[in-house]
This record gives structure tokens, C-alpha cells and sequence, in this order.
């Protein structure tokens, strides 16, 4: 791995800080990570264009918001744990986004060594309809499509939703994740909360709304919202929809992130801070102007002294 990439975290299990995976399966405290999603490199001006389908020609705006996310990040005190990115990284599709690619790791290079990045594969990563060839693609260049991990005492599961969404060309690997899923939910001791990153939503509103672009279709969803009860999955982090929307349904947070790239409502470009304590799991969306001026609200600053 190039020095310049020691940020990403990359393997299917990763430690934070040089800590055991033992030790951070053990509760010290509240702490907090930042959601980000969608920085989709090239999005921004195919979408003025009314040109979606292309790869994008340009994405310097993209570029220079991530570069902003980066420098709010690295200057909250205390430091996120880490810092999610759920999906579509670039615009362009598989075979189309080395530049893309190149140029979005640059922007996160800065994100400080101590923040490490946690990937989430989206649609425009692996293609809508993702083969073996794509998956393998995402994988070489940003890690594993689905891992778990541990940070303080919490269990973290990234899902590739769009082997959810449409398997159909890689039934093998769709097979594959379903059977490391239940293996991982149904795994000990248990966690002080268990949280689930994927790229498309469960659902934007309500658990019975129809089938969307934006979000899983109706028994997809539904089978994974029973097993996520059952498993006492706290929250689904998720971005896709380019707006900010979910809701709480049984006691699961579906949350639902607008983009650091192309706004496709009236959000503004942004991150969410996540706050976790030991009963609750608190999140607040941030305009990057927001972060970068003011910080944390003061409310989400003494949840952090708790």
C-alpha cells in the first residue's frame, strides 16, 4: 500500500489507532464518526447538463467539496473515530473512472492519519447490475465491497446493497453475502450497538412505501428490516438519494444522507456527525459551511463528556 493511502481502511478486518480488534470490542465511552455519501465525482455538471448517463467530463467542484469535508473533519475535538463514505464515490461506471478514482483518493489524502476511511460501495461503483469482473474492480481499488468491523465497544457491518438490489449477474456473490450476513449477526458478544452502512436505503420515508430507484424493492426490504430486529440492529446509515430523509420504525434508524457532491433537493452539501452513547445513537446533518465555522452544536459536545 503506497504511504500515501495508510488513511484508507481497506481489509475486511481492521483495527483503529493500532488497537486489538479485543480492545476495541470493549465500551470506554461516547464517541463519535462522520457519515459522509455520494461524493460522485463528475455528477455535479452532467446533472446541469441534463446528461446523467455520461461518465462526467468534469468534476472539479466535487473535488474541491471533498477537499472542504476533509479540513471540517480533521478540525473537530475530539477526532471522529472515522469517517464513512456510503457510495458512489466517482460518477463514471465501471471501465470508465480511473481519473475519477485518482483524483477523489488525492482529495481524501488529507483527511487526518488518525481518521481512518471506511468505504461503502455504491451503484455508479459497481455498475447497476454488478458483475464479478466489477466487484473485483471495486475491490482492488477501494477495499472489500462488504467487512465488518469493531470501534469502541460498537459492531459496524458494510453491506453491498446492489448485490441486494439486482444480483442477478452474480449469483454466487450475492449467495456469498447473505451467508456472511447471517453468520455476523448472529455472531457474540454482544455489542453495545450494532450498525449497518449501505449504500442504497432500506426505505426514504416508511418501511410499506413502494418500490423506488432510491431505495430496496418491498420483500428485499422487508426481509432485511426482520432480520436486522431480530439481530437489535440500532441504525442503517445510507446515502443514494442525494436528500436527507428516513425515519424510525421499531426502534431501527433508517437514516438517510444527502451528499457531499450533487444536491438533488433543497440539502446542502454536507456530512452527518454520528454521537454514540451507551443507551442511544445521536446524528445530526451538517452543511460543510456549518462544520467549518461552528463545529459541533453544544448539545452534541456534552453527549461526548458523558
Amino acid at each position: 500500500m503506497a504511504e500515501s493511502e495508510d488513511i484508507f481502511l481497506r481489509a475486511k478486518h481492521r483495527t483503529f489507532r493500532g488497537l486489538s480488534e479485543d480492545a476495541e470490542r470493549q465500551w470506554k465511552g461516547p464517541f463519535c464518526f462522520i457519515q459522509a455519501a455520494d461524493p460522485q465525482l463528475g455528477l455535479m455538471k452532467a446533472w446541469r447538463d441534463g446528461d446523467c448517463d455520461s461518465g462526467g467530463e468534469e468534476w472539479a467542484e466535487e473535488v474541491e467539496l471533498t477537499k472542504q469535508a476533509v479540513e471540517a473533519v480533521n478540525q473537530l475535538r475530539p477526532r471522529p473515530r472515522f469517517m464513512v463514505l456510503c457510495g458512489d464515490l466517482v460518477h463514471a461506471m465501471p471501465g470508465r473512472e480511473k481519473a475519477q478514482e485518482q483524483d477523489l483518493k488525492a482529495a481524501l489524502t488529507g483527511t487526518d492519519p488518525s481518521i481512518p476511511l471506511v468505504f461503502v460501495s455504491g451503484n455508479h461503483d459497481l455498475g447497476n447490475t454488478p458483475t464479478p469482473r466489477t466487484v473485483e474492480q471495486y475491490c482492488n481499488a477501494w477495499g472489500s465491497d462488504y467487512f465488518s468491523f469493531w470501534v469502541g465497544g460498537v459492531f459496524c457491518l458494510v453491506l453491498n446493497s446492489q448485490l441486494f438490489y439486482d444480483g442477478s449477474a452474480c449469483p454466487q456473490l450475492k449467495e456469498a453475502q447473505e451467508t456472511w450476513l447471517e453468520e455476523q449477526l448472529s455472531s457474540k458478544p454482544k455489542p453495545k450497538h450494532i450498525l449497518v452502512f449501505q449504500h442504497i436505503p432500506l426505505y426514504l420515508k416508511s418501511p410499506d412505501e413502494d418500490d423506488d430507484y432510491f431505495n430496496l424493492q418491498r420483500a428485499v426490504r422487508q426481509h432485511l428490516l426482520d432480520r436486522f430486529h431480530k439481530a437489535g440492529v440500532k441504525a442503517v446509515f445510507s446515502g443514494h438519494y442525494h436528500r436527507n430523509a428516513g425515519g424510525c420504525h421499531g426502534g431501527l434508524d433508517m437514516v438517510v444522507s444527502s451528499a457531499i457532491g450533487c444536491q438533488l433537493g433543497k440539502d446542502t452539501h454536507g456530512v452527518r456527525v454520528v454521537v454514540v452513547t451507551a443507551d442511544d445513537v445521536v446524528h445530526r446533518y451538517y452543511s460543510l459551511e456549518q462544520l467549518t465555522t461552528g463545529g459541533l452544536d453544544e448539545d452534541l459536545r456534552e453527549l461526548l463528556k458523558a
